[in-house]
Order: structure tokens, then C-alpha cells, then sequence
């Protein structure tokens, strides 16, 4: 007869206890993941065993409550398979469910401890790369974008009437239409649509291109419709310039029309007026001019494209303009003129915040309304995340154990998402630990008490007589 069984029996229910206060106390910890012990028997060469030992503590990697924190650096992992990849000043790494991050001097997104954040690089034009390397916030402007396509769609009203005596020298070859008689802006009987748009050069600075529209003729069910260019108050004008792509062979490149520029009010003649025209066919679809039909049989209008020279000559000369202008989507249906459009170019902005898609990626926002992707978040994974070792502060490294690590894009190859402006809080659920607490106690109890039992029999033996 002997202590041993019940000695081990409270040793275990003692690390079991430990266990469960450890994961009480850190209910509160970000991305703490909770723990659970594992017994085994002691190994006896008789049917009497010799009591139990602890076989193993594991980490239970289950994903916890996300909660906002209103931090622009802040992330969390949505899901069970990722794990932040973070490197030290001495290019050590280590890995964390903890989200909770911050800029350092060095403009780099760092944990409490000073540990920095990696992520996929980026290319100048904004793809993501294999490598990886810490994350840095961008400082200072964007570059401004000078615009190079216009894309319009709009419903031209088809009750419009036909302005009379604008509809001569329209053409189909590509060379500029010969109007006459003069156009005149002032008049509003001269035009039927008018859209500005804003564009900007390689400087950054606005401009504002004007779009005219009249209706000159319905012939055989078709309709057509001319455009005038107006920029910066200035009729554009190509007296020799020819359009791009009017051979009428699908994507054949030309000669982009440009020229000098006429004030806004003046009357204007054909030699001096650049005119671009639109068809519209009984059904109301663009069908021209100069169609392009693809493989499948689906037909699209060619772009028409300008070249504006000579901006900003009296201040900071600017590179010269070369927009393509897309119409392709316009329709012309008895219905009000609704046109919508996108331009691709931007002024110059300051960095203002950080945000975090869902997939990983980290994109700076401008004052100017832009973005820019500075990089993708690296989650790592591991064969067997229990084979990880813990190092404090929330963080593990790999061992033998685990295997090396499996880096990926979040979203990607069954890696969580990630949710920016969040963290992951800790997956201990409080009322499991209460409960396992008490039986760990109970456990604990009763072992003491075939303790006192033996000891009770063995003060029995020795008090005989």
C-alpha cells in the first residue's frame, strides 16, 4: 500500500488547475488562444496501475470573437488557419494571432513589442509579388496621373429634333467634317447635349473638356449625331489631322487628331472645327462610326482619340494630352439625355489613412480620393500548430515539430479572411473554464482524500498490537 497514486492524482489535477487559471486569466488577451490538458496513466507492470501524469497541454486554434477597435493598423485573422507573420530587428520570426498594431519612426507596422509585420511586396504598377518584407506606411504625395481615357454612356433622347444647318460635310473617312454653316456655343439652338467633364494633365492640374452634341440627320432609320470639343473654354481644331482607326479594319491603329484651339463664343468654320460622329440605328445601339465586330460576332465602336498640345504654356508646361474618348454602352432611346462617365486621371494627393481588405490587402488612401496597394498581408500556417512553441507575448515560433511554415495571401488556399479596424479576442470561453475549474477542484479533493486514507490505514496498522 502506498502514496503514489494519489501524490500523482494531485500533482495533475494541480497542472490541470494551473492550466485553467492561466486561461482565465488571459480572457482578455488579444488573439490568446486557450489551452487544454491531456492525462495519461503511469505505466505499472501489474493490473494495479501506478497513478497519472500529464500526457500533454494543448492549444485549442479556434477563432475567437472579432470586436472593432477603431485603430487604422489594427487587423484580425477571421478564421482558424493563419497566423501573422512577424520579424524582429535581428530578422528572427515569430508568428501571432494578436492583431494589435501600430507605425514606429521607421513608418513600419509593428506589434508592442517592436516585432514588424510582413506581407507580400508590391510592383510600381501595383501587382503582388512572392516576396516578402516588412510593411511600411507611405509618406508624403501620390504622383498625379495625367487622364487617358474618358469612357461615356449615355442615352442620347431620340425625340430630339434635327438642328437644321449643321448636318453638312459630314463624313466617314476619318478627316475632320467641314462645317457649315459656323457653329456658334452661345446659341443653345446650335446644340442638343452638352457634357463637361473634368480632366487633368501630367502635372496634376484640372481642365475642363466639353462635349457637344447635336443631332444632324435621320436617314433610312438611322440616326446622326455630331460631337464638338471644347477645352478650356477653346473649340479644338485639326485642320489637317485624321482620327485614329477609320480604315474600318478592326483594331488598325491611325493618326490621332490634334490642333490648336479656338475661343469659346467665336464663330467657327469648318477648317478650324474638330467633329467626331456618332450612328444610331432604329433599334437605338451605337453602330458607329467604324464598328469593330470581335470573334464572337459582337460589334463595338472604335475610340476616338485626342491629342491636346500646348497646356499650361503661360504657367508650368505640361506633357501633352492624349485621351481616348470610348462611347461604347450609348444608346439613343426616347428618354432624357442621362450620361455617366469615368476618367482615369488625378490630381495630386497626401497620404491620409490605412485600410485592410478581406483578402490581405493593405492600400494607403489620398486626400484626392485615391488609393494605392503598398502590399499584401503573409499569413503562415503549419501542419501541426500544436508543434509550435510558445516564446511569451502572445507569439510562438516553429520547431521540428510543427514543420515549416506555409505562407499565403488571406482568402487564398483555404487561409482565413482578415478583417482591418478589428481584433480577435481571446477564444477562452469563461463559463467551459468555471465549470472545468470546479471538477479540477473536486479532482483535487478527492485525491487528498485517498491521501488521508491511506494514511489513516497505515496509522491503523501501526497502532496494532
Amino acid at each position: 500500500m502506498g502514496f503514489g497514486q494519489g501524490l500523482s492524482g494531485l500533482n495533475a489535477a494541480s497542472q490541470n488547475l494551473d492550466v485553467i487559471g492561466n486561461n482565465i486569466a488571459n480572457s482578455a488577451t488579444v488573439g490568446f488562444k486557450a489551452s487544454t490538458i491531456a492525462f495519461a496513466d503511469v505505466y505499472a507492470n501489474s493490473r494495479v496501475g501506478l497513478g497519472v501524469q500529464v500526457a500533454n497541454v494543448n492549444q485549442r486554434f479556434t477563432t475567437g470573437n472579432i470586436s472593432v477597435s477603431g485603430n487604422q493598423f489594427d487587423m484580425a485573422i477571421d478564421g482558424a488557419k493563419g497566423l501573422f507573420r512577424l520579424v524582429d530587428n535581428n530578422g528572427a520570426v515569430s508568428y501571432s494571432r494578436n492583431g494589435q498594431f501600430s507605425a514606429n519612426k521607421n513608418l513600419e507596422i509593428v506589434n508592442a513589442q517592436g516585432q514588424r509585420l510582413t506581407g507580400f511586396t508590391v510592383t510600381e504598377d501595383g501587382m503582388i509579388t512572392n516576396q516578402v518584407a516588412p510593411i511600411k506606411v507611405p509618406v508624403g504625395n501620390i504622383a498625379p496621373k495625367s487622364t487617358g481615357a474618358v469612357d461615356l454612356k449615355a442615352n442620347f433622347d431620340s425625340r430630339s429634333p434635327v438642328i437644321v444647318g449643321t448636318s453638312e460635310g459630314i463624313v466617314s473617312t476619318g478627316t475632320p467634317a467641314v462645317v457649315k454653316p459656323s457653329f456658334n456655343v452661345a446659341q443653345p439652338e446650335n446644340h442638343t447635349h452638352t457634357l463637361p467633364v473634368t480632366v487633368y494633365d501630367s502635372l496634376g492640374n484640372p481642365h475642363q473638356l466639353t462635349q457637344y452634341f447635336v443631332k444632324v440627320a435621320e436617314n433610312e432609320g438611322n440616326s446622326e449625331w455630331k460631337v464638338y470639343y471644347q477645352f478650356d473654354g477653346k473649340f479644338l481644331s485639326s485642320p489637317t489631322g485624321t482620327v485614329a482607326g477609320k480604315s474600318g479594319k478592326p483594331g488598325e491603329p491611325g493618326t490621332p487628331a490634334s490642333g490648336t484651339g479656338v475661343a469659346s463664343g467665336d464663330y467657327v468654320t469648318g477648317d478650324t472645327m474638330l467633329v467626331h460622329n456618332l450612328s444610331f440605328d432604329s433599334a437605338g445601339r451605337l453602330i458607329g462610326p467604324y464598328a469593330n465586330v470581335d470573334e464572337d460576332g459582337k460589334a463595338s465602336v472604335l475610340p476616338f482619340e485626342l491629342s491636346i498640345t500646348g497646356i499650361g504654356e503661360d504657367g508650368s508646361p505640361a506633357a501633352p494630352l492624349n485621351v481616348t474618348l470610348s462611347y461604347n454602352g450609348s444608346t439613343q432611346f426616347g428618354g432624357e439625355f442621362s450620361p455617366s462617365f469615368t476618367q482615369n486621371g488625378y490630381a495630386t494627393g497626401e497620404y491620409s489613412s490605412m485600410s485592410i481588405a478581406t483578402d490581405g490587402t493593405i492600400v494607403a488612401n489620398y486626400t484626392n480620393g485615391e488609393s494605392k496597394i503598398m502590399g499584401a498581408l503573409a499569413l503562415a500556417d503549419f501542419n501541426n500548430m500544436n508543434g509550435l512553441q510558445a516564446i511569451g507575448g502572445n507569439a510562438w515560433v516553429e520547431t521540428g515539430a510543427s514543420g515549416q511554415p506555409v505562407l499565403g495571401q488571406p482568402g487564398t488556399n483555404g487561409f482565413a479572411t482578415v478583417k482591418g479596424q478589428a481584433v480577435e479576442e481571446s477564444n477562452v470561453d469563461m463559463s467551459q473554464e468555471l465549470v472545468n475549474m470546479i471538477i479540477a477542484q473536486r479532482t483535487y479533493q478527492a485525491n487528498a482524500q485517498t491521501i488521508k486514507t491511506q494514511d489513516q490505514i497505515l496509522q491503523t496498522l501501526i497502532t496494532l498490537r
